[in-house]
């Protein structure tokens, strides 16, 4: 996380929609900014901004995270930024 706030900033999360039940919270949010820092996979900045939607989630123990999952649209991140898609082996 204290890379993507190194790299975005502004950096701005609003949370559309949370559903809790037993010890878990799915929460959909939009995340946006602009690529002001630098980034493992963008050492130099864009300065281009995005908005992209995000799943976590959350479970909790004893009223602390103690795990988080997320899926992001990564693929529209990069296109937004203009970041090269990494290349699979």
């Amino acid at each position: 996380m204290a890379q993507q706030l190194a790299a975005f900033d502004p950096f701005h999360l609003k949370v559309e929609e949370m559903i809790g039940e037993g010890d878990r919270v799915t929460v959909r949010l939009t995340m946006s900014g602009v690529n002001s820092g630098s980034h493992p996979r963008m050492p130099e900045p864009t300065h281009r901004s995005f908005t992209v939607e995000a799943i976590f989630i959350l479970t909790l123990r004893e009223g602390k995270i103690s795990e988080m999952r997320a899926v992001s649209d990564r693929l529209g991140l990069f296109l937004q930024l203009g970041w090269d898609w990494p290349e699979v082996d």
